[in-house]
């Protein structure tokens, strides 16, 4: 008699286990990837009151079996449905991810590694990437020397927001290109201004820079290519202060030019302009006065033609005869020899003989208007803009791209930083503008500069038996004997076919219809054990009354 009743009291405790973990199950049905648990019963232990004994071939009778009276019930095991995923929650944040497959998180409280399905992150004040429920640090891999390839070792935190991470390093440009249609019927491609191109550049602080370039017929398919000047981003020439840049190589004109200036008065020592006051023509060697300077180099430029005193500067002029002098050279020579006063005396009726120019020639075939080459070579495709300055970087510019076509009189050739691959453009100081994490778990930045960084990469935990893992509350699991061991480095989501998914959380896989059913039927159970003990404890009282 008293066996039934301890069998009700058994009866009683595990369903109560089963209601506990309903309960836990219901009270969970919004818990990010919560993995809902079920339990099974197993019989608890038998009293055996007669052994069973096998049949007797001399008297012929019967074997019979052992009579067994059992003692309640237990808890057989609590599984946890692991890999059955939940339903996807769509929440717009760009640090909430989704695991699609068996893979686990491996999250890290600083001291030991544990791991989750709940892929709702943050990025926290130092920049690292951590769970929002408890700030334990999202694990991954670095970035080897490189900085394109990850590096696949022993799993750190993934600092993706770290101060070096915040910007993108400025970078010289290096290559351009000039591409598009001269057509030589431009009338500003066959004027003495020339076909004028502007390529934007940057120095390797990001200060962003502008060469006017210009285009001039000189012949049938032929382009004189010059740089006439060079402009910071606020429009401010630049050339005084860099006069060494240049662009191509000496360049004889086919004809030299023969020029006088009027109003022009030169001595050994001074030159005159008209009736202004007579300028010493050292305060033009030393540039003491750079405005002075400046204004009356300008002065002189426009007096012999040219309206950009940068070209004039670049001209070569005839000293001694037959030699070719840039003209920059003398004038920062000022009275010395040779010098401006000598070359242009009033004995010579201040003229100046020009041979050439500071450039290129660019070619171009007559029969068919592709590009034919530069400075007569057909295998030469580019022209180097030489920056004798720590801060910028020489940059080539190439000519294939171009043509020489009819367009209705209009020119289309540009000039771009670069190659036609994109590369040497050079490029600002970059501001990190966003972070994406792809589906592999690569996690990368882009900066307004138009540059991109791979930050690391998001690892995760594969376990043979990942119902062997041990919950530990916050929606973490711990690795268990029977779960398998975490190596340490982990592996990349996509390596069995799973994959991230970024703006969405994986919401937990109770099914509440199923768990309404089970706490009826665990309701059911726990009323017929407590009837166990209520008629045990019946018969017990009517037992007692014999006595009476």
């Amino acid at each position: 008699m008293m066996r039934s009743l301890y069998a009700g009291v058994s009866g009683l405790k595990t369903h109560q286990i089963k209601m506990d973990v309903i309960g836990n199950n219901i009270a969970n049905v919004n818990t990010v990837a919560y993995k809902s648990s079920s339990i099974t019963f197993s019989e608890l232990m038998y009293q055996t009151t007669q052994s069973a004994s096998g049949p007797n071939a001399t008297t012929g009778t019967a074997g019979t079996n052992a009579k067994q009276i059992g003692l309640g019930v237990k808890s057989g095991a609590i599984s946890t449905s692991i890999t059955t995923a939940g339903a996807t929650q769509t929440t717009g944040n760009p640090f909430d991810i989704k695991i699609t497959g068996d893979a686990f998180f491996v999250v890290s409280d600083g001291a030991s590694n544990f791991f989750t399905r709940d892929g709702s992150f943050y990025v926290d004040a130092a920049g690292n990437l951590a769970m929002s429920s408890n700030g334990y640090n999202v694990m991954g891999w670095g970035v080897d020397e490189t900085g394109l390839e990850i590096k696949k070792d022993t799993v750190t935190a993934l600092r993706i927001m770290s101060a070096e991470n915040m910007t993108y390093t400025a970078e010289a440009t290096s290559r351009a290109y000039v591409s598009g249609i001269i057509d030589k019927n431009d009338t500003d491609a066959t004027s003495t201004s020339g076909k004028t191109m502007n390529l934007t550049f940057y120095d390797n602080l990001g200060y962003s820079y502008t060469a006017k370039l210009k285009m001039t017929e000189q012949a049938d398919g032929q382009y004189g290519l010059k740089l006439s000047d060079i402009l910071d981003s606020k429009n401010v020439s630049v050339m005084d202060q860099y006069p060494d840049i240049t662009l191509g190589t000496y360049q004889a004109y086919t004809t030299p030019v023969t020029a006088q200036a009027a109003s022009l008065t030169i001595t050994p020592t001074q030159y005159q302009i008209g009736s202004a006051t007579a300028v010493n023509l050292d305060d033009l060697a030393t540039g003491t006065d750079p405005v002075v300077y400046s204004d009356d180099v300008a002065k002189i430029a426009t007096l012999y033609g040219f309206s950009n005193v940068n070209e004039f500067l670049d001209s070569y002029v005839e000293y001694p005869a037959g030699t070719p002098v840039k003209m920059s050279t003398i004038i920062q020579n000022g009275p010395t020899v040779p010098n401006l006063d000598t070359i242009a005396d009033n004995a010579n009726n201040n003229q100046i003989t020009f041979m050439g120019y500071e450039g290129a020639i660019v070619s171009y075939s007559t029969s068919d208007g592709t590009f034919a080459g530069i400075n007569g070579s057909a295998t030469t495709t580019s022209v180097s803009l030489l920056m004798p300055y720590g801060n910028f970087s020489n940059i080539t510019v190439d000519f294939a791209t171009s043509t020489n076509l009819n367009n209705n009189g209009t020119s289309t050739v540009a000039a771009k930083s670069g190659d036609t691959d994109g590369y040497g453009t050079g490029r600002k100081v970059g501001d990190l503008s966003g972070v994406a994490i792809q589906n592999n778990g690569m996690i990368y930045a882009s900066y307004d500069n138009g540059q991109t960084r791979l930050l690391g990469q998001i690892a995760v935990a594969q376990f043979s038996n990942p119902s062997g893992l041990e919950k530990e509350g916050d929606n973490l699991y711990s690795a268990t004997l029977n779960s398998g061991e975490f190596d340490g480095i982990g592996s990349d989501v996509s390596a069995d076919g799973g994959y991230m998914s970024t703006g969405v959380l994986e919401m937990s896989n109770v099914d509440l219809s199923s768990e309404f059913t089970e706490m009826i039927t665990t309701q059911r159970g726990f009323q017929a054990n407590s009837r166990i003990i209520t008629v045990s404890d019946t018969m017990l009282e009517e037992l007692v009354n014999l006595k009476r």
